[in-house]
């Protein structure tokens, strides 16, 4: 079933709540600028097996409402714990895709994990983001010609082929968001980091990242796994930054052992 969530006056957060009555609860946090569709793969399997799977549209993504304003880690981590705190959330795995994932971390150090037994760090968009040439490129696009941008971001966007109608759908998804919140991630991956969020999460954490991933380098997986210190880093051998569709039974498998 679908809600939304108020989580400031004037902005509703949709969620997507699958199995409501499930044994186990897994927060999904989609990547930018999709929504929460991104993880259809999972959500066909996953409640059917007993879990409880729920998907947020951060502010200005999917049916989410889109303000203007509040595009920026902490303003986005503190929505995902008004969710966490509205649903009243605990024991749950909290599963972080790209920008998701980043998200995820600044919502470890920020609220200290808060209900949160398990993290799970995909392909994630830190320490860092964008370089300031990759944004600034990704900014002037999306700024004049949105739609080409998103062909793009869809063209690096997998290791393994995708059909034409897989990449209309994809794009489809990217063109649900704003195009002032898509513009403003974009500044916000630029320009915040997230070295000292690592240091301060001790939640059993497992990260996963195609070795092919264009987007953000698989390098990065292996910095957060040094600097995260109860984590294991699995490679995807044959992904690029969506190894949640790329090799999804393999990630979906990975994730039940793990929760």
């Amino acid at each position: 079933m679908g809600y939304y969530v108020t989580v400031e006056p004037d902005v509703n957060l949709y969620v997507e709540d699958l199995n409501p009555g499930g044994s186990k609860t897994i927060v999904f946090v989609h990547g930018w600028p999709l929504n929460h569709k991104q993880f259809e793969y999972q959500f066909t399997i996953l409640p059917s097996m007993g879990y409880r799977c729920i998907g947020i549209d951060w502010r200005g993504f999917g049916h989410s409402d889109k303000p203007m304003n509040g595009y920026n880690f902490n303003r986005l981590a503190d929505d995902i714990f008004t969710v966490v705190r509205t649903l009243q959330l605990d024991d749950f795995s909290l599963v972080g895709h790209s920008t998701g994932g980043a998200i995820a971390i600044r919502y470890m150090s920020r609220h200290n994990g808060y209900g949160v037994s398990k993290l799970v760090l995909i392909d994630a968009a830190a320490p860092i983001g964008f370089t300031a040439e990759t944004a600034n490129r990704l900014l002037n696009e999306t700024l004049n010609d949105r739609p080409k941008m998103m062909q793009g971001v869809t063209d690096t966007f997998f290791f393994q082929y995708i059909t034409r109608p897989f990449s209309d759908w994809f794009i489809q998804m990217g063109l649900e968001a704003a195009s002032w919140s898509t513009a403003a991630v974009i500044v916000l991956l630029r320009d915040e980091t997230l070295h000292e969020d690592l240091p301060k999460i001790v939640t059993p954490t497992l990260i996963v990242h195609g070795i092919h991933d264009k987007v953000i380098p698989f390098s990065q997986a292996q910095e957060l796994n040094q600097k995260i210190r109860n984590s294991q880093l699995v490679p995807f051998q044959f992904s690029g930054h969506g190894p949640f569709w790329e090799e999804r039974d393999k990630f979906n498998q990975l994730l039940i052992q793990f929760i």
